[in-house]
């Protein structure tokens, strides 16, 4: 099932559009990447992983829970995170691009705290998805501000 998606991903010219079940999963997978990132992946950031996708793409629990289990396996199967991130660069209109960060941004501060790890990883992801650092910087700040 992983195989062929990590073949899209990776290859020298991905399609230029992923089919929307695809795209979720890349998008899933990069948030579980994030909350791996410091080296624990805390219940906290399970749960944040999961509301975050019931929010995103209209899921119940149950769904939601079954597609971070997807997640988590392709994210340890997922190449370097620069290949993994251009198909979804070149398959995800700027927009969405600018609310994966934001969604990457409630991952990451899910424990109140900013980590270098995590930090790197969201502002490395960010110039890999071609969002600029003021974006970034924005979203971070609004999730910030909800909290």
């Amino acid at each position: 099932m992983f195989a062929d998606l990590l073949k899209r991903l990776t290859q020298p010219s991905p399609d230029r559009k992923l089919p929307d079940e695809d795209a979720r999963l890349a998008l899933s997978a990069l948030l579980v990447r994030l909350a791996r990132a410091d080296g624990e992946y805390a219940p906290e950031e399970i749960q944040k992983i999961d509301r975050i996708l019931m929010s995103r793409f209209g899921l119940t629990p149950h769904e939601a829970v079954a597609l971070r289990k997807d997640a988590e396996v392709l994210e340890s199967e997922a190449p370097d995170t620069v290949r993994f991130t251009r198909a979804i660069k070149e398959a995800v209109p700027y927009d969405e691009r600018v609310s994966v960060i934001e969604a990457l941004w409630k991952v990451a501060l899910t424990d109140g705290a900013r980590d270098d790890a995590e930090d790197a990883l969201v502002r490395m992801v960010s110039g890999l998805l071609g969002v600029s650092d003021p974006d970034s910087a924005m979203a971070r700040q609004r999730v910030q501000n909800r909290a």
